[in-house]
């Protein structure tokens, strides 16, 4: 089983390689990893994509809390979230298969981002299994290149990570 699991950190330089560590020490598999600041420049979100059954999401959350620049750590349930990946993809193309390749982009609601003689640029963006499907149809093309984010994810309702954290500091 994938959990997405959202963590606040303090945005200060070792954090990620901290976090990073405690996976690798206790032999814990990152399927994703994204970061990047959020709405306050002194906190950088991290989400982190694992596989395993509720043991092992029970034991990355207590260690993820227990790490000094933590300041709050969910997981991200796919009812209650909205998750997102991006791929970039360099498709082979020549003059025969370019306006396939376009008309698969615009079934897809991608975007061409580059072009070039041989080759063109797509970006793609949706859930795991729709950038999956997008590169599956553009493989029979050629790939040479591609680069996926990794999820990213947000709880649904009006209530945000940092509410989440202050309700658990009531308590």
């Amino acid at each position: 089983m994938r959990h997405t699991i959202a963590a606040l950190v303090e945005n200060r330089p070792g954090v990620l390689t901290k976090v990073s560590g405690l996976f690798s020490r206790r032999r814990f598999n990152i399927e994703s990893l994204a970061v990047g600041v959020t709405e306050r420049p002194d906190v950088s979100r991290i989400t982190i994509v694992v596989a395993g059954d509720s043991a092992v999401l029970e034991q990355v959350l207590k260690q993820l809390n227990k790490l000094i620049d933590i300041i709050h750590v969910t997981e991200l349930s796919p009812k209650d979230s909205v998750s997102r990946e991006l791929a970039l993809i360099k498709v082979v193309v020549d003059s025969r298969t370019r306006s396939e390749v376009m008309q698969i982009v615009d079934v897809f609601r991608a975007k061409i981002i580059d072009v070039a003689t041989d080759s063109l640029i797509v970006e793609v963006t949706g859930d795991r299994s729709k950038v999956a499907a997008m590169e599956q149809l553009l493989s029979r093309f050629g790939i040479k290149e591609l680069v996926r984010t990794g999820d990213i994810a947000l709880h649904r309702s009006s209530i945000t990570a940092e509410d989440i954290a202050h309700q658990g500091d009531v308590n």
